[in-house]
């Protein structure tokens, strides 16, 4: 069966953190409606320069060596995604992370550092990845270390999993009271309260 088209350049950017951002690259894993974004790896450089990760200098930089190295970011993208993804659903639950999975975002960091630099960052310094050093960290060094960050720095009770049908999209509250619940209110939001309308309106109509 054909999947539906990707729609990696152009999807959401809700998720508050980069990590987060990546794991939302699939959606309604597991179910019926699922659907994968990173179909290809010309679909995760897609991904990475709609999220800033890549300016479109560095996007023709891997570009330019995608035929070399496409099995093997594809590969590495979902490996690294679920990973996260893993941990991130599990802090949903207000469960910790597997720590095979800690250990997994560890070595990944570790790999993706052997191609990283110190750079001026914000004030500071901080690492930075060039696609000349390595194309395929160049993508994913940024996004592991988001995630690393977001373990280690922030209020691990705000990250939640969107409740939205066949969604399951994960973000960070950074309401003040952490009062958000939907990935977006006007598509997951909008649908809840459609669907408990339409079930209002069939309750409404039933003989009493």
């Amino acid at each position: 069966m054909d999947m539906p088209p990707s729609r990696a350049g152009t999807l959401a950017l809700v998720g508050a953190d980069l990590a987060l951002d990546f794991c939302n690259t699939a959606s309604g894993r597991g179910g019926p409606e699922a659907r994968e974004h990173l179909q290809a790896a010309r679909h995760v450089v897609d991904w990475a320069t709609h999220a800033g990760v890549l300016t479109d200098q560095s996007r023709a930089a891997v570009l330019d060596r995608l035929d070399e190295i496409a099995p093997e970011l594809l590969a590495q993208a979902t490996t690294t995604r679920d990973c996260i993804h893993r941990c991130g659903m599990a802090l949903a639950a207000g469960r910790q992370p597997d720590p095979a999975d800690l250990d997994l975002l560890g070595r990944l960091h570790a790999a993706n550092l052997a191609s990283a630099r110190l750079a001026p960052q914000d004030g500071g310094y901080g690492w930075a990845w060039s696609p000349a050093d390595g194309p395929i960290q160049a993508i994913l060094g940024p996004i592991v270390l988001s995630a690393l960050l977001l373990l280690t720095r922030k209020d691990l009770t705000r990250v939640k999993e969107c409740p939205g049908h066949h969604c399951g999209w994960l973000f960070f509250d950074t309401t003040k009271n952490k009062t958000r619940r939907w990935c977006e209110m006007s598509v997951c939001g909008n649908r809840a309260k459609q669907t408990r309308h339409v079930q209002r309106r069939r309750q409404a109509a039933q003989p009493q």
